[in-house]
């Protein structure tokens, strides 16, 4: 015959709660629920949308039950109204209620999808930020060029040295305006030691008159040889002021030197309006100076600067009292277009005039990038001119505000080193639409890493379509942890506090947002402290109870290895944190997603939640109060207030029995109740371990009392008679059990 002991509420508990992972562990293994988990695990993956989901009655009331929601399985189109919540807008249906249970299980799932988008925020912010250290890049980079050329110029002593040096050679036939690409080595030769006096010579029979005056700046005999001094100083220098201005593709302060310097040299000298808006650098100088439009034919410029009559009737008398020409555009003789006051006056104007431009190009085009770049779907919308984008705008001014501004494609180009002439718009198609990944793929075909770098700063697919962003943590994760991270924060503040501790986490979580963009393998996201420091709070762990080599060790571990490090801890949250990222085996960011309406680690915690609430039912069926106990134990860490409390049932159960609430309790109106509970539970200690033990002992006792076990160990635990502790109720109990 086997005689049987009847276990106390707190003994029955402790069997349960000392080694939950054990526990957690049977139950898994259960047959029933072993192989409801594998189908949910299985299957949630191929879910596509939110009536898929709640009609597969398997993956959803398994869902349910997971979440605490099992009576409400049978409320589909209620809890279609949930899944269907914008969790960031606080009014919407989820928000709305206040059984916190619903919005945990919404946030669980996302069937709105990932945000699909060409750029993320900090490949945008990295993109322009490239574009704008370009104007300095190419500033230096033709300073190196002015440096070099006036260095070596003096110790050429022949033809063939000097075309024989590619960087002197593309010097002077930029400096020209000449595209050495395209210009022979053995052409430039014979331009450069033509006979000038000689009409049938090779300079003076091209096409343009440009290579006369290319030969004209140098001193070589028709043998290749230096007459005296290569070139002159004055020469030097205007090929310094020229190689400056052609090179230049935006108004650098490099430009605005040789700009000034060339309108000195040259302005003055002019014998008549004509002749001065005839040089285009001159009349581009004047432009600048009074904001013409670029559009103003010079003819109309010429005039205005002589013609008192026309300058009033086109309404801008301006110029006038800037140069000194004769109303026939002519200047009298013995005197200068320009006077030196008038030449200081103007540079100042035009400085002034310079800088403007020189901010506007750059503001403009990083502005109207941000714009647009929010709006392309497609490399089509991408490829799209600023005027056939702004046409469909409802401003009409936005067309000639765009008119001037660099189109988003050279922006991007620039960015990466890219001349815009380099690549058509098809071939930038194929680029853009290239894999990075893929050694054969058309952007890999070109072995050049600035149209990699190019293809990675966007998320085209292979059709031309934006792609949801491939990060180590899904936008909807990242916002769920960011949500998280701001309930930890402000647990229990008021007032002031609660103000601060807000403005203080959306600091953090912008952070966290924006590296979280960054972050490319584990070791990157393990050794920013700022990074792991968040996860761990978020989830209401403290950092400093987790040492950065076990973090590492559970970073490293196999998830789908039930004996690896992370699964082996008794606290399954690290092993969810894991999982919420898509690293892959090596460390690197995993190229497939963790997941799709569900994200993987997700999944691993509605398992969990699953199993434990499994856990709860099947001790409840023996013993309610260790339900009870279990439960209070699970919710505790999350309750934030005694409304938290009062407005769970089992939640009020547990209070009620712990402090035997009498009837008149319950009678109350709310806040009575509310100040009550506050009165003898101190919420703010509801995540310290041992004070929640403390009154699961305490309601273990009472609940063993009330139900006819009044000599229950746990009572007299509870009430100081014998000091027995926990683990000899529990050694005690496994001998009883025997």
């Amino acid at each position: 015959m086997t005689s049987t002991t009847t276990l106390s509420t707190y003994t029955s508990y402790l069997l349960v709660n000392r080694d939950m992972k054990t526990s957690l562990t049977r139950v898994a293994n259960e047959s029933t629920v072993s192989r409801d988990t594998a189908y949910y695990e299985e299957n949630i993956g191929n879910v596509t949308s939110v009536d898929e989901f709640v009609n597969d009655y398997k993956l959803f009331s398994y869902a349910m039950k997971a979440y605490g929601l099992e009576d409400m399985t049978y409320a589909k189109a209620f809890m279609k109204k949930i899944l269907e919540s914008d969790l960031t807008d606080d009014s919407s249906f989820a928000n709305s209620l206040t059984d916190t249970r619903y919005q945990d299980f919404a946030a669980a799932f996302n069937f709105a999808g990932e945000t699909k988008k060409a750029q993320t925020s900090v490949q945008t912010d990295d993109l322009l930020s490239s574009y704008q250290d370009s104007f300095k890049v190419e500033e230096k980079a033709i300073q190196t060029e002015v440096d070099y050329y006036e260095k070596k110029i003096g110790s050429i002593t022949s033809v063939d040295q000097l075309i024989g040096d590619s960087r002197l050679r593309g010097y002077v036939l930029e400096s020209f305006g000449l595209d050495a690409t395209y210009t022979s080595k053995s052409y430039l030769k014979q331009v450069l030691t033509s006979d000038l006096s000689d009409p049938d010579s090779v300079a003076n029979k091209a096409s343009s008159d440009t290579w006369r005056k290319l030969a004209a700046s140098f001193s070589f005999n028709t043998d290749g040889s230096v007459n005296g001094t290569i070139q002159t100083a004055d020469e030097i220098e205007n090929r310094r002021l020229d190689y400056i201005y052609n090179a230049s593709t935006y108004p650098s302060d490099l430009l605005f030197s040789a700009n000034q310097t060339y309108w000195e040299k040259n302005a003055a000298s002019v014998s008549t309006a004509t002749e001065l808006v005839s040089d285009k650098r001159l009349l581009s100088y004047v432009k600048t100076a009074f904001d013409l439009r670029d559009t103003i034919m010079a003819s109309s410029v010429a005039s205005l600067m002589s013609s008192p009559s026309f300058a009033s009737v086109y309404g801008n008398t301006e110029l006038l009292d800037y140069f000194n020409f004769e109303t026939d555009g002519t200047v009298t003789t013995g005197e200068s277009a320009l006077s030196s006051d008038q030449i200081t006056s103007l540079a100042k104007r035009y400085k002034t005039a310079f800088q403007e431009d020189q901010k506007a190009a750059v503001d403009d085009a990083v502005s109207n990038f941000e714009t647009r770049i929010a709006a392309v779907n497609n490399i089509d919308d991408f490829l799209t001119t600023n005027n056939d984008y702004y046409e469909s705008d409802d401003d009409p001014n936005n067309n000639d505000t765009y008119d001037d501004v660099t189109e988003i494609w050279n922006v991007a180009l620039r960015a990466y080193g890219i001349d815009p002439n380099e690549v058509t718009k098809s071939k930038m198609r194929k680029i853009l639409a290239s894999d990075v990944d893929d050694k054969k793929s058309y952007v890999n075909s070109l072995k050049d890493d600035r149209f990699v770098n190019l293809v990675k700063a966007f998320n085209f697919s292979s059709e031309g379509e934006t792609e949801v962003p491939l990060l180590v943590q899904s936008e909807n994760v990242i916002n769920g942890y960011a949500t998280a991270y701001t309930d930890q924060k402000a647990r229990f503040l008021t007032g002031k506090e609660l103000t601060d501790a807000k403005d203080a986490a959306e600091k953090e979580i912008e952070y966290y947002k924006t590296q979280m963009e960054t972050i490319s393998t584990r070791d990157e996201f393990l050794s920013n402290s700022r990074l792991t420091n968040f996860v761990l709070e978020a989830k209401g762990i403290d950092p400093k109870s987790v040492k950065s080599e076990d973090l590492r060790k559970m970073f490293e571990s196999d998830l789908t290895d039930p004996k690896s490090y992370v699964n082996s801890l008794s606290d399954n949250t690290f092993a969810e944190i894991v999982a919420s990222f898509n690293f892959d085996a090596d460390g690197n960011l995993s190229t497939e997603p963790a997941g799709t309406i569900q994200q993987r680690g997700d999944t691993l915690e509605t398992v969990n939640r699953y199993l434990r609430q499994t856990l709860e039912e099947e001790q409840g069926n023996s013993n309610s109060g260790v339900r009870l106990a279990l439960y209070f134990q699970r919710m505790a860490p999350s309750i934030t207030s005694a409304y938290d409390i009062l407005g769970d049932t089992a939640l009020q159960e547990f209070f009620t029995t712990a402090y035997s609430m009498s009837d008149y309790f319950a009678s109350q109106d709310v806040e009575k109740q509310a100040s009550t509970v506050k009165k003898f539970i101190d919420l703010e200690k509801l995540q310290d371990p041992e004070y929640v033990e403390k009154l699961v002992k305490r309601f273990t006792a009472l609940y063993d009392t009330e139900n006819g076990t009044t000599n229950s160990a746990a009572l007299s635990v509870l009430s100081g008679v014998n000091s027995i502790s926990a683990d000899t109720l529990l050694a005690v109990a496994q001998l009883s059990a025997k």
